[in-house]
């Protein structure tokens, strides 16, 4: 099942089930996957998979922000509102890659690619994209592959 159909399915079940908070939840989601189908009908038309994780990730990213910034003003059923949105936009994400894994790819890609230096972080960067796909959270890798780089 595709990842679009998953989330529709959760949404309708969700509408069904008179969950309106994950109904609100969902609809944040589908509305950014309308905005792709937009964005993408100008250029190839189809938005893939791995287009859709990023964004979720990146929604992730902003809501983590703002539930941050919420707690330190003193907001913290915002706060609690934006962490119920990560959790659901989450649980269509793969499941992450852990830790031990990721830094031995790091060593390998590295190798591979010859790195010695930050110069070289666009290239393993490139390597474990091509090796992981959407799997890999680049926020990361890239804060791991910088620490690697760097020693």
């Amino acid at each position: 099942m595709s990842l679009r159909t998953q989330i529709m399915d959760d949404l309708k079940t969700a509408m069904k089930a008179g969950q309106s908070e994950k109904v609100a939840q969902i609809r944040g989601i589908t509305a950014k996957l309308k905005d792709l189908e937009v964005a993408a009908r100008a250029k190839t038309g189809e938005v893939t998979e791995a287009e859709i994780i990023s964004a979720l990730r990146s929604m992730i990213k902003s809501r983590t922000e703002s539930a941050t910034m919420y707690r330190e003003g003193g907001r913290p059923e915002l706060a609690e509102k934006e962490e119920g949105e990560i959790a659901t936009i989450k649980a269509y994400l793969p499941p992450e890659l852990d830790e031990a894994t990721l830094k031995s790819a790091i060593d390998e890609a590295a190798t591979a690619v010859g790195a010695e230096s930050m110069k070289d972080m666009g290239k393993v960067m490139a390597a474990l994209k091509e090796r992981f796909g959407a799997d890999l959270d680049p926020a990361k890798a890239s804060a791991l592959v910088k620490a690697r780089l760097s020693a």
